[in-house]
Protein backbone atom coordinates (compact mmCIF):
# COMPACT_ATOMS: atom_id res chain seq x y z
CA UNK A 1 0.00 0.00 0.00
CA UNK A 2 1.04 3.59 -0.74
CA UNK A 3 2.56 5.32 2.44
CA UNK A 4 0.59 8.28 3.85
CA UNK A 5 0.73 11.64 2.21
CA UNK A 6 2.03 13.90 5.46
CA UNK A 7 2.52 17.49 5.42
CA UNK A 8 6.05 18.79 5.66
CA UNK A 9 7.91 19.69 8.58
CA UNK A 10 7.24 22.61 10.49
CA UNK A 11 11.12 23.71 9.81
CA UNK A 12 10.47 22.13 6.07
CA UNK A 13 7.49 24.01 5.66
CA UNK A 14 9.55 27.41 6.75
CA UNK A 15 12.18 26.82 4.53
CA UNK A 16 10.36 26.63 1.46
CA UNK A 17 8.43 29.30 2.43
CA UNK A 18 11.81 31.89 2.01
CA UNK A 19 12.98 29.57 -0.99
CA UNK A 20 8.91 30.73 -2.85
CA UNK A 21 9.71 34.02 -1.38
CA UNK A 22 13.17 34.51 -3.17
CA UNK A 23 11.95 33.15 -6.85
CA UNK A 24 10.15 35.79 -7.85
CA UNK A 25 11.79 36.57 -10.94
CA UNK A 26 11.20 36.00 -14.56
CA UNK A 27 12.53 32.03 -14.98
CA UNK A 28 14.38 31.13 -18.57
CA UNK A 29 11.47 30.18 -21.18
CA UNK A 30 10.46 26.83 -21.29
CA UNK A 31 11.76 24.71 -24.26
CA UNK A 32 9.68 24.04 -27.39
CA UNK A 33 8.49 20.73 -28.12
CA UNK A 34 5.72 18.50 -29.81
CA UNK A 35 2.36 18.95 -28.25
CA UNK A 36 0.93 16.30 -25.67
CA UNK A 37 -1.61 14.02 -26.92
CA UNK A 38 -5.08 15.32 -27.02
CA UNK A 39 -6.79 14.47 -23.63
CA UNK A 40 -4.12 13.07 -21.99
CA UNK A 41 -5.07 15.68 -18.99
CA UNK A 42 -5.70 15.98 -15.78
CA UNK A 43 -3.71 12.73 -15.61
CA UNK A 44 -3.54 11.15 -12.04
CA UNK A 45 -0.77 8.68 -11.17
CA UNK A 46 -0.37 6.55 -8.26
CA UNK A 47 3.30 5.74 -6.13
CA UNK A 48 4.71 5.02 -2.96
CA UNK A 49 3.28 8.38 -1.09
CA UNK A 50 -0.33 8.24 -2.44
CA UNK A 51 -1.03 9.80 -5.86
CA UNK A 52 -0.52 12.19 -7.91
CA UNK A 53 -2.82 14.75 -10.37
CA UNK A 54 -1.00 17.11 -13.37
CA UNK A 55 -4.33 19.17 -14.43
CA UNK A 56 -2.95 20.18 -18.06
CA UNK A 57 0.51 19.37 -20.28
CA UNK A 58 3.72 20.55 -18.01
CA UNK A 59 5.80 22.71 -19.97
CA UNK A 60 8.65 22.99 -17.42
CA UNK A 61 9.86 19.55 -15.88
CA UNK A 62 12.17 19.08 -13.37
CA UNK A 63 14.01 15.65 -13.24
CA UNK A 64 15.18 14.07 -10.10
CA UNK A 65 16.86 10.77 -9.49
CA UNK A 66 18.01 8.41 -11.95
CA UNK A 67 16.42 7.95 -15.62
CA UNK A 68 13.82 10.29 -15.86
CA UNK A 69 16.39 12.54 -17.41
CA UNK A 70 16.74 10.20 -20.11
CA UNK A 71 13.00 9.17 -20.62
CA UNK A 72 12.40 13.17 -20.81
CA UNK A 73 14.62 13.74 -23.34
CA UNK A 74 13.74 10.72 -25.18
CA UNK A 75 10.23 11.83 -25.45
CA UNK A 76 10.89 15.25 -26.67
CA UNK A 77 10.79 17.40 -23.92
CA UNK A 78 13.73 18.81 -22.54
CA UNK A 79 13.87 19.40 -18.87
CA UNK A 80 14.73 22.72 -17.64
CA UNK A 81 16.93 21.47 -14.53
CA UNK A 82 18.58 17.63 -13.77
CA UNK A 83 20.35 16.09 -11.33
CA UNK A 84 23.89 16.08 -11.53
CA UNK A 85 25.52 12.64 -12.14
CA UNK A 86 28.83 12.12 -10.48
CA UNK A 87 28.78 8.60 -11.52
CA UNK A 88 29.49 8.34 -15.40
CA UNK A 89 28.83 12.28 -15.62
CA UNK A 90 31.58 14.53 -17.26
CA UNK A 91 32.76 17.33 -15.05
CA UNK A 92 29.46 19.01 -15.30
CA UNK A 93 27.71 15.90 -13.69
CA UNK A 94 26.10 15.53 -17.43
CA UNK A 95 26.21 12.08 -18.82
CA UNK A 96 27.50 11.11 -22.39
CA UNK A 97 24.91 9.88 -23.95
CA UNK A 98 22.08 12.90 -22.51
CA UNK A 99 24.81 15.09 -23.84
CA UNK A 100 24.59 13.80 -27.39
CA UNK A 101 21.06 13.46 -27.24
CA UNK A 102 20.67 17.34 -27.00
CA UNK A 103 23.39 18.68 -29.04
CA UNK A 104 22.15 16.62 -32.24
CA UNK A 105 18.89 18.75 -30.87
CA UNK A 106 20.57 21.69 -30.93
CA UNK A 107 19.43 22.35 -27.46
CA UNK A 108 21.57 24.05 -24.45
CA UNK A 109 22.14 21.90 -21.30
CA UNK A 110 19.53 22.20 -18.86
CA UNK A 111 20.65 23.68 -15.25
CA UNK A 112 22.24 20.82 -13.52
CA UNK A 113 21.63 20.65 -9.89
CA UNK A 114 23.84 20.60 -7.13
CA UNK A 115 24.90 17.94 -6.08
CA UNK A 116 24.04 17.26 -2.86
CA UNK A 117 24.23 13.51 -2.58
CA UNK A 118 20.80 12.05 -0.51
CA UNK A 119 19.72 15.79 0.01
CA UNK A 120 17.80 17.09 -2.47
CA UNK A 121 18.29 20.97 -3.48
CA UNK A 122 14.86 22.23 -2.70
CA UNK A 123 15.83 26.31 -3.67
CA UNK A 124 17.59 25.33 -6.87
CA UNK A 125 14.37 23.14 -7.54
CA UNK A 126 12.28 25.88 -6.80
CA UNK A 127 13.79 28.48 -8.67
CA UNK A 128 13.86 26.40 -12.05
CA UNK A 129 9.59 27.21 -11.54
CA UNK A 130 8.68 23.71 -12.45
CA UNK A 131 5.36 22.51 -13.53
CA UNK A 132 6.16 18.86 -12.60
CA UNK A 133 8.88 16.80 -10.56
CA UNK A 134 9.82 13.41 -12.38
CA UNK A 135 11.50 11.82 -9.42
CA UNK A 136 10.16 7.87 -9.93
CA UNK A 137 13.46 6.30 -9.57
CA UNK A 138 15.36 7.97 -6.74
CA UNK A 139 15.44 7.68 -3.60
CA UNK A 140 12.84 10.38 -2.02
CA UNK A 141 11.91 9.94 1.38
CA UNK A 142 8.15 10.99 2.33
CA UNK A 143 9.36 14.26 3.48
CA UNK A 144 11.20 15.25 0.89
CA UNK A 145 8.57 14.28 -1.38
CA UNK A 146 5.74 16.33 0.76
CA UNK A 147 8.33 19.66 0.26
CA UNK A 148 8.37 19.22 -3.08
CA UNK A 149 5.11 18.89 -3.59
CA UNK A 150 4.71 22.56 -1.97
CA UNK A 151 6.79 23.44 -5.56
CA UNK A 152 4.95 21.53 -7.91
CA UNK A 153 3.24 18.30 -8.77
CA UNK A 154 5.63 15.42 -7.67
CA UNK A 155 5.67 11.63 -9.28
CA UNK A 156 7.45 9.34 -7.34
CA UNK A 157 8.46 5.68 -7.13
CA UNK A 158 5.75 3.12 -7.43
CA UNK A 159 6.53 1.43 -5.07
CA UNK A 160 10.01 0.99 -3.51
CA UNK A 161 13.13 4.01 -3.75
CA UNK A 162 15.61 3.48 -6.58
CA UNK A 163 13.44 -0.10 -8.06
CA UNK A 164 11.14 1.11 -10.50
CA UNK A 165 11.92 -1.50 -13.47
CA UNK A 166 13.70 0.82 -16.47
CA UNK A 167 10.80 -0.23 -19.07
CA UNK A 168 8.41 1.57 -16.39
CA UNK A 169 10.37 4.49 -15.81
CA UNK A 170 9.63 5.20 -19.84
CA UNK A 171 5.70 4.04 -19.61
CA UNK A 172 5.30 6.52 -16.46
CA UNK A 173 7.08 9.18 -17.64
CA UNK A 174 5.00 9.09 -20.89
CA UNK A 175 2.07 8.99 -18.97
CA UNK A 176 3.33 12.31 -16.64
CA UNK A 177 3.78 14.17 -19.99
CA UNK A 178 0.70 13.24 -21.60
CA UNK A 179 2.66 11.51 -24.52
CA UNK A 180 2.17 8.07 -23.78
CA UNK A 181 1.85 6.50 -27.74
CA UNK A 182 5.84 8.10 -27.51
CA UNK A 183 6.77 6.37 -24.85
CA UNK A 184 5.60 3.05 -26.99
CA UNK A 185 7.30 4.06 -29.71
CA UNK A 186 10.83 4.45 -27.84
CA UNK A 187 9.91 1.16 -25.85
CA UNK A 188 9.47 -0.64 -29.28
CA UNK A 189 12.74 0.60 -30.73
CA UNK A 190 14.56 -0.65 -27.80
CA UNK A 191 12.92 -4.07 -27.82
CA UNK A 192 13.64 -3.96 -31.92
CA UNK A 193 17.37 -3.41 -31.15
CA UNK A 194 17.89 -6.00 -28.72
CA UNK A 195 16.18 -8.27 -31.18
CA UNK A 196 18.25 -7.24 -33.70
CA UNK A 197 21.10 -8.74 -31.09
CA UNK A 198 20.07 -11.42 -30.16
CA UNK A 199 19.77 -12.65 -33.81
CA UNK A 200 22.99 -11.59 -34.96
CA UNK A 201 24.15 -13.52 -32.35
CA UNK A 202 22.76 -16.99 -32.13
CA UNK A 203 25.41 -18.38 -30.32
CA UNK A 204 24.38 -16.18 -27.27
CA UNK A 205 21.20 -18.66 -26.96
CA UNK A 206 20.97 -20.74 -24.16
CA UNK A 207 24.51 -19.68 -22.55
CA UNK A 208 24.27 -18.90 -18.39
CA UNK A 209 25.64 -16.23 -17.31
CA UNK A 210 26.94 -14.72 -13.97
CA UNK A 211 27.14 -11.26 -13.44
CA UNK A 212 29.83 -10.15 -10.65
CA UNK A 213 31.54 -7.05 -9.14
CA UNK A 214 34.68 -7.78 -6.79
CA UNK A 215 34.91 -4.35 -5.05
CA UNK A 216 36.17 -2.39 -1.76
CA UNK A 217 36.45 -6.11 0.47
CA UNK A 218 33.18 -7.43 -1.13
CA UNK A 219 32.14 -9.71 -3.83
CA UNK A 220 28.22 -8.99 -5.31
CA UNK A 221 26.75 -10.89 -7.86
CA UNK A 222 22.99 -9.56 -9.66
CA UNK A 223 20.32 -11.38 -9.63
CA UNK A 224 18.11 -12.13 -12.41
CA UNK A 225 15.24 -9.15 -11.64
CA UNK A 226 18.44 -6.56 -11.59
CA UNK A 227 18.17 -4.81 -14.83
CA UNK A 228 21.88 -4.77 -16.02
CA UNK A 229 21.07 -8.93 -15.77
CA UNK A 230 17.48 -8.67 -17.48
CA UNK A 231 18.89 -6.95 -20.66
CA UNK A 232 21.68 -9.89 -20.96
CA UNK A 233 18.73 -12.16 -20.88
CA UNK A 234 16.60 -10.40 -23.73
CA UNK A 235 19.69 -11.04 -25.86
CA UNK A 236 19.15 -14.54 -25.41
CA UNK A 237 21.35 -15.46 -22.52
CA UNK A 238 20.35 -17.66 -19.15
CA UNK A 239 20.71 -17.13 -15.60
CA UNK A 240 23.35 -19.97 -14.40
CA UNK A 241 21.65 -21.88 -12.04
CA UNK A 242 24.73 -21.26 -9.34
CA UNK A 243 22.70 -17.75 -9.15
CA UNK A 244 19.63 -18.57 -7.74
CA UNK A 245 21.09 -21.60 -5.58
CA UNK A 246 23.80 -18.83 -3.88
CA UNK A 247 21.43 -15.91 -3.73
CA UNK A 248 20.94 -14.86 0.00
CA UNK A 249 17.90 -12.94 -1.04
CA UNK A 250 19.26 -9.80 1.02
CA UNK A 251 18.34 -7.52 -2.04
CA UNK A 252 15.86 -8.16 -5.21
CA UNK A 253 18.81 -7.34 -6.71
CA UNK A 254 21.98 -8.13 -5.92
CA UNK A 255 23.34 -10.86 -3.37
CA UNK A 256 26.84 -11.02 -1.91
CA UNK A 257 29.56 -14.03 -1.67
CA UNK A 258 32.57 -14.59 1.35
CA UNK A 259 35.81 -14.96 -0.92
CA UNK A 260 35.47 -18.44 0.32
CA UNK A 261 32.38 -19.57 -1.95
CA UNK A 262 33.04 -17.85 -4.69
CA UNK A 263 34.21 -20.69 -6.66
CA UNK A 264 30.77 -22.04 -6.83
CA UNK A 265 30.12 -19.26 -8.92
CA UNK A 266 29.70 -21.47 -12.19
CA UNK A 267 28.35 -19.96 -15.49
CA UNK A 268 29.42 -20.63 -19.39
CA UNK A 269 29.99 -17.27 -18.85
CA UNK A 270 31.29 -14.32 -16.36
CA UNK A 271 30.19 -10.53 -16.84
CA UNK A 272 32.76 -8.92 -14.67
CA UNK A 273 31.81 -5.36 -13.80
CA UNK A 274 34.69 -2.53 -12.76
CA UNK A 275 35.02 1.29 -12.51
CA UNK A 276 38.65 0.89 -13.79
CA UNK A 277 40.59 -1.43 -15.82
CA UNK A 278 42.52 -2.61 -12.45
CA UNK A 279 39.60 -3.03 -10.52
CA UNK A 280 38.21 -5.64 -12.98
CA UNK A 281 41.37 -7.14 -13.47
CA UNK A 282 41.94 -7.95 -9.88
CA UNK A 283 39.24 -10.72 -9.69
CA UNK A 284 40.45 -12.06 -12.41
CA UNK A 285 43.86 -12.81 -10.93
CA UNK A 286 42.23 -13.23 -7.58
CA UNK A 287 43.14 -16.92 -6.43
CA UNK A 288 40.04 -17.45 -4.97
CA UNK A 289 38.38 -17.25 -8.59
CA UNK A 290 40.79 -19.17 -10.28
CA UNK A 291 38.83 -22.50 -10.27
CA UNK A 292 35.57 -21.13 -11.61
CA UNK A 293 35.37 -22.24 -15.72
CA UNK A 294 34.55 -19.17 -17.14
CA UNK A 295 37.82 -18.12 -15.74
CA UNK A 296 39.75 -21.18 -16.48
CA UNK A 297 38.58 -20.65 -20.00
CA UNK A 298 38.74 -16.67 -20.69
CA UNK A 299 34.89 -16.71 -20.93
CA UNK A 300 34.69 -13.39 -19.79
CA UNK A 301 33.37 -9.79 -20.51
CA UNK A 302 34.34 -7.04 -18.66
CA UNK A 303 32.58 -4.01 -18.37
CA UNK A 304 34.53 -1.64 -17.66
CA UNK A 305 34.70 2.20 -17.13
CA UNK A 306 32.23 4.62 -15.09
CA UNK A 307 30.57 5.99 -18.14
CA UNK A 308 30.30 2.39 -19.41
CA UNK A 309 29.11 0.81 -16.05
CA UNK A 310 26.19 3.91 -15.73
CA UNK A 311 24.71 3.02 -19.16
CA UNK A 312 23.62 -0.28 -18.18
CA UNK A 313 23.06 0.13 -14.46
CA UNK A 314 20.38 0.61 -15.05
CA UNK A 315 19.87 1.02 -18.94
CA UNK A 316 17.62 4.16 -19.78
CA UNK A 317 15.81 5.74 -22.56
CA UNK A 318 18.71 6.79 -24.13
CA UNK A 319 22.01 5.16 -22.62
CA UNK A 320 20.94 1.38 -23.59
CA UNK A 321 21.55 2.12 -27.51
CA UNK A 322 24.27 4.17 -26.24
CA UNK A 323 26.45 1.01 -24.95
CA UNK A 324 24.62 -1.91 -26.44
CA UNK A 325 27.43 -2.36 -29.10
CA UNK A 326 30.42 -2.29 -26.55
CA UNK A 327 28.36 -5.09 -24.39
CA UNK A 328 27.46 -6.98 -27.43
CA UNK A 329 30.78 -6.88 -28.27
CA UNK A 330 32.12 -8.19 -24.94
CA UNK A 331 29.47 -10.65 -24.78
CA UNK A 332 29.92 -11.94 -28.12
CA UNK A 333 34.00 -12.78 -27.23
CA UNK A 334 33.52 -14.29 -24.01
CA UNK A 335 31.49 -16.76 -26.00
CA UNK A 336 33.79 -17.55 -28.59
CA UNK A 337 36.38 -18.50 -25.64
CA UNK A 338 34.31 -21.10 -24.54
CA UNK A 339 35.32 -22.84 -27.93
Amino acid sequence: MPFPHRRPSLAAAAALALILVGCSAEPAPAPDGSAAEAGAFPVTIEHAFGETTIDEEPERVVTWGWASTDATIALGVTPVAIPFESYGGDEEGVLPWIREALEERGEDIPTVLTNTGADVPFEEIAAADPDVILAHYSGLTEEQYATLSEIAPVVAYPDQPWSTPWRDIISITGEALGREDEAEEVLAGIDESLAEASAAHPEFDGVTLATAWDTAGTFYVYADEDPRVEFMLDLGFVSAPAVDELDTDESPFYFTLSYERVSELESDILVVYGSTPEEAQALLDAPYAQSLPAIEQGAIAQLVGTEFIASVSPPTALSLSWGLDEVVEQLAAAVAARG
